[in-house]
């Protein structure tokens, strides 16, 4: 029992509990109904054994005091309807009028006592007792009077029995006391729970309250963090695109750099700055990844595609860094079909091929696909270091690196441990399982579990072939379109340094006017556009308006930020490739290489690269 339940029942603090008030108040008019069917009893059964001069005098004065209590209860209606009401007040009078109508039911024990049988001394007690029940819930708030009420009702019967100098008055007397004491534990046990079933009610409309309060908060709290996050988002654009362009014209100057014909120390220069530039493109990414999931904005949206398209891709990125590596990058199951978010499983594989160059020194990367069942299992296996066992079930958390793992690149091109962390997101986007199995120095197999896809015939017309990358750019004429005049002489010199022809343009006003200049020039080989050209439109509108006067099927590489629409692009334009800001010259030059082979295969069809890639 509660300590506020208790205060009530020894008394000390009446009328603590408003709800007890109401619960009571609710009683009344079962309690006069009580007292009525009561009398109405007495009147009808000892009529005939009680004396017209006991029972009528005694029915008369309690119908009268039954009135004036019918009356008081409903003036307090009336009035705490109107207005708030003393109820101290009130429920004072009304435990008078209680207590006068048990001394009268104890009188009239006392007065029809000699005239009854055993019988109706039986009916006369039974009537007792049901007042008693009923004077629990009235009597809530009000223990004294609680205490009171029986004592007034038996009291006078016992003493009439104990006097009554009959055989056994004596017994007859003990044992009504007996049930006098029974009745009282057993209606005092009853105030006790509604007492308790009060108390718990009030704590239960606390905890609603504080909960509501507490409810409220969390929205507000939901609110600013929604917000905060929209704000992390945008300044995470601004910034991407702020902090992009000179890192883009710092790595292809870097690149530049390295084709001239420079001492030791200036080449690893140039070769360091090339890797700082690399690094933080893939930090980039991660770094964009990371806050389109936290945004919401990414939804898996499943499609039968063919891996080979996926391969082809990732062969493009990653031939370069492997050969550079001293690495073998090999590709196996190519043939088969998913059901799956194409983007993200590029994503997800892309982040896994990624970390496996990075970190083997020696051996062979391998992306392979077979079939269980209805699922597929896409793996990438490498010959690196390896992870321990105990350090496997942490290598998806955010922002975790394996502690003393003997790192395959220079600090400049270690991650933050977002990586494989992005790869659990992205997959459950998918609800696809991804796994890892391990040894430490014999290497790991990460393992990307999708739904067998079906091959339309739709597909496999549109599924290009490999074309041959070119390692030469002598001869070959680029079209360059940049606004920003750093990275645009830093391009025209890296370019230039390949052995091609640079014709560069700041916008898409040069674009016309050139073209106006040299209707008769022969199309380029290569269009090398920017997407965000200030104030001219972007970069996909200067593709579209050349290709209106070269021609639908000339190459095209756009070199965009965070900010372009991947998927819209990707819809609406095609023999289209994407590479993300900052451009790192190695990956250039083999996306170069595959478009200008591209070029003879006129019939083939390419989408636009996942701006998440990092680089196309």
């Amino acid at each position: 029992m509660t300590d506020v339940a208790a205060m009530q029942i020894d008394g000390s603090s009446p009328n603590a509990l408003p709800d007890g008030s109401r619960f009571a108040l609710s009683g009344l008019a079962a309690e006069l109904v009580v007292h009525l069917t009561g009398w109405m009893a007495v009147a009808l059964l000892f009529r005939t054994e009680v004396p017209a001069a006991v029972l009528q005098p005694w029915s008369m004065i309690f119908a009268g005091l039954w009135l004036v209590r019918l009356a008081l209860l409903s003036a307090f209606k009336r009035a705490e309807a109107c207005a708030p009401v003393d109820a101290d007040r009130w429920w004072a009078v009304w435990v008078v009028g209680f207590l006068i109508s048990s001394c009268l039911w104890g009188a009239g024990a006392w007065l029809f006592y000699p005239f009854l049988d055993s019988g109706r001394v039986g009916v006369l007690l039974i009537i007792g007792y049901t007042l008693c029940i009923a004077a629990a819930p009235v009597l809530l708030n009000h223990p004294r009077a609680f205490v009171l009420c029986p004592v007034l009702y038996f009291g006078p019967v016992i003493v009439r029995i104990a006097t009554s100098g009959l055989h056994h008055a004596y017994a007859q007397a003990g044992t009504l006391l007996l049930v006098f004491a029974m009745t009282f534990l057993l209606v005092r046990a009853f105030r006790h729970s509604l007492l308790r079933t009060l108390d718990l009610q009030r704590q239960t409309g606390e905890l609603l309250r504080q909960l509501r309060v507490e409810k409220a908060s969390a929205e507000a709290a939901r609110g600013a963090a929604e917000a905060a996050n929209r704000a992390k988002t945008e300044f995470f654009v601004a910034a991407s695109h702020d902090l992009r362009q000179p890192l883009h014209a710092m790595g292809l100057l870097a690149g530049a750099l390295r084709q001239k014909n420079l001492d030791g120390e200036s080449a690893r220069l140039a070769g360091s700055i090339n890797e700082s530039v690399d690094a933080l493109e893939g930090l980039f990414s991660q770094l964009l990844d990371l806050t389109r999931l936290d945004s919401g904005v990414i939804e898996a949206q499943p499609q039968h595609f063919g891996l080979s398209e996926v391969y082809r891709k990732l062969r493009l990125r990653f031939e370069p860094l492997a050969f550079e590596k001293g690495l073998a990058l090999r590709f196996r199951g190519s043939a088969h079909h998913a059901w799956a978010d194409v983007l993200l499983v590029e994503r997800i594989v892309h982040n896994l091929v990624s970390n496996a160059v990075r970190y083997t020194t020696d051996g062979t990367v391998l992306i392979g696909c077979r079939r269980r069942g209805d699922r597929l299992l896409l793996q990438v296996w490498d010959t690196g270091p390896g992870i321990d066992e105990r350090e496997q079930g942490r290598v998806f958390d955010e922002s975790y690196q394996v502690p003393n793992e003997r790192r395959a690149e220079p600090p400049q091109r270690q991650g933050l441990g977002l990586g494989l962390s992005i790869v659990r997101r992205l997959a459950g986007l998918m609800d696809a399982t991804i796994t890892l199995r391990s040894r430490k120095g014999r290497g790991s197999v990460f393992t990307l579990e999708l739904p067998v896809g079906h091959v339309h015939p739709e597909l496999l017309l549109a599924a290009p072939g490999i074309p041959a990358i070119e390692l030469t750019l002598q001869g070959r004429q680029i079209l360059v379109v940049e606004d920003d005049p750093v990275a645009s002489g830093a391009l025209r010199s890296l370019l230039t340094s390949w052995g091609a022809d640079v014709v560069a343009l700041d916008g898409s006003a040069s674009c016309a006017a050139w073209v106006a200049a040299n209707p008769r020039v022969a199309p380029p080989d290569l269009l090398l556009v920017s997407h965000s050209m200030h104030g001219e439109g972007d970069g996909m509108n200067a593709v579209a308006a050349l290709r209106e006067h070269f021609g639908q099927i000339t190459p095209a590489i756009v070199v965009g930020d965070s900010a372009l629409p991947i998927r819209e692009i990707q819809a609406q334009h095609s023999r289209v490739h994407l590479m993300l800001k900052p451009v790192v010259p190695v990956k250039l030059r083999a996306l170069i290489g595959f478009k200008l082979g591209e070029g003879a295969h006129a019939g083939g069809h390419c989408r636009l690269e996942p701006s998440a890639s990092g680089g196309g």
